[in-house]
């Protein structure tokens, strides 16, 4: 009986990597705190070169006929949205004698209601005289627009009761002519009938009564809510501190250049679609990293490098060495957006073999990143890729190429039948990662790993291609192999060639 297994087929990745995009977005901490800067100064030159004018500000006592402890702030915001009326703005105007436009005027002040009785009134001028004297006119004329519409409303409602209660009089007089035209008649219906009258007059009597102590009374409250609305604060110019006002501004300029920042950060990085984790960047080229350096500075550190990073460096050369020792087929360094690097570890690479016979690195870069670079009277010699052909047979041979964009692809096999790829995080987009593994899968390249320049400190992700059947690593290698039921390794030297990679998302279907 045979079984087949059926390979389970990988989880749908998600929508949008956040880990990948919290380090995109971090590795982009140079954009966007130059953005926050930029916010910060422009909130401080915005303070400096245009200060805020002056400024008046006064409290008024605000009474009003239904006042209630639970109000929720309706009344006190229906009178601040009265203040910004063209009436009012008319009248402060006309008290203080300016020729301005009433609805110019609306713009420069304003009302804020601190609590249900209390309004606060902010008026803007050229000056603090102007300033505080329109503050007064307008306070003014806001008390007496609401004392106005206080006693109108009292005048309309004792009018109105009065209205009725004179009804009911004329009502009432029909009552009583009804009953003296009545004959003094006996009888049942005649008794009933008189009675009706005299229960009809007694109950207009009885309303006639209410309406007009109703009516004495609509004015009974108006003089407390007259007497309660008043200025309890006194107008008064409010002191400008330019220190204050620079800071304040700079803060809110740092907030939204920060968050600009770091909102086109996180756009950018997912519409760039870079990879910057060591697994994504294995996945993509089909290959495992095999190390991880910083990226070589603007001129070289030399020697002031860290300790970590010159032991990265020397560890790396002793592979790579190890691995050109292991085959006799030449080994190039494929560079992509790191040719400063992939110039250093050619040189160290090639310093390391040095001693064990003539080295000639081939430079087939296109800038002079190597052949402007000096070296040792008796280090090895670095050529351009056109004379390599006439060099004399040299021993070993490490060719340095790019993979970047406009990379002639029929010219890396020149330089080494196996290669190492010097890959800067972040550097290259998805798609053309893919573009490399295709293009070098058919050019019959081996990669023999990745080199990660510059990688974010915080990546804990593995970049190691491991027990996947499905991702074939080019060229000969020794392939762990997991024995089924012990856990232990057996290594199978193999020589195998990778598949086409797919370039697009329709490649894919």
């Amino acid at each position: 009986m045979t079984t087949s297994t059926t390979p389970e087929s990988p989880a749908a990745p998600p929508l949008v990597d956040l880990q990948g995009l919290v380090v995109a977005v971090r590795r982009r901490r140079r954009f966007w705190c130059c953005l926050a800067l930029l916010g910060l100064l422009a909130g401080t030159a915005a303070a400096v070169l245009r200060p805020a004018p002056p400024s008046a500000v006064t409290t008024v006592l605000v009474a009003h006929q239904a006042d209630s402890p639970n109000d929720p702030g309706t009344l006190i915001r229906t009178d601040a949205a009265l203040l910004q009326t063209v009436g009012i703005a008319g009248a402060a105007l006309k008290a203080v004698g300016s020729a301005d436009r009433p609805v110019d005027f609306l713009a420069d002040y304003g009302g804020l209601g601190l609590t249900n009785n209390l309004l606060q009134i902010t008026v803007k001028a050229r000056t603090e005289e102007e300033a505080v004297a329109r503050a007064k006119a307008l306070a003014d004329a806001f008390v007496a627009d609401h004392v106005r519409r206080i006693n109108e409303a009292a005048d309309a409602e004792a009018k109105s009761l009065l209205d009725q209660r004179d009804r009911m009089q004329q009502e009432l007089a029909q009552v009583n002519q009804e009953i003296g035209d009545t004959p003094q008649q006996s009888g049942p219906k005649a008794s009933a009938r008189l009675e009706a009258l005299y229960a009809s007059r007694a109950e207009l009597g009885s309303r006639i009564t209410d309406f007009t102590r109703r009516a004495a009374e609509a004015h009974t409250g108006t003089p407390r809510l007259v007497a309660g609305t008043q200025i309890v604060d006194a107008p008064h110019a409010v002191p400008r501190s330019l220190a204050r006002t620079a800071a304040t501004d700079a803060a809110i300029g740092l907030v939204l250049g920060l968050v600009l920042g770091l909102t086109v950060s996180a756009i950018g990085a997912v519409v760039a679609d870079r990879p910057v984790l060591r697994r994504d960047i294995a996945a993509h080229l089909g290959a495992s990293v095999i190390a991880e350096l910083r990226r070589v500075p603007r001129p070289p550190a030399g020697r002031w490098q860290l300790p970590r990073t010159r032991t990265a460096r020397t560890r790396l050369t002793t592979t790579l060495a190890r691995a050109v020792r292991e085959s006799s087929d030449a080994v190039s360094l494929l560079d992509l957006g790191c040719a400063r690097s992939t110039a250093a570890i050619a040189l160290d690479l090639a310093a390391a073999l040095a001693p064990e016979g003539p080295v000639v690195v081939v430079d087939g870069l296109p800038g002079p990143q190597l052949a402007g670079r000096r070296t040792a009277p008796d280090g090895p010699a670095v050529v351009r890729g056109e004379p390599a052909g006439d060099a004399p047979s040299p021993q070993r041979r490490i060719g340095v190429g790019s993979v970047a964009p406009g990379t002639a692809w029929s010219d890396l096999r020149y330089l080494g039948e196996r290669t190492v790829l010097v890959v800067r995080a972040g550097r290259g987009s998805a798609a053309w990662l893919h573009t490399v593994a295709r293009q070098l899968a058919d050019q019959r390249i081996a990669v023999i790993g990745v080199v990660l320049i510059d990688p974010d400190p915080r990546d804990r992700t593995d970049g190691t291609l491991w027990d996947r059947p499905h991702i074939v690593t080019r060229g000969r290698y020794e392939r762990p192999v997991r024995q089924s039921g012990t856990g232990r390794r057996r290594t199978g030297r193999t020589t195998l060639w990778t598949t086409r990679v797919p370039d697009s998302d329709q490649e894919v279907r």
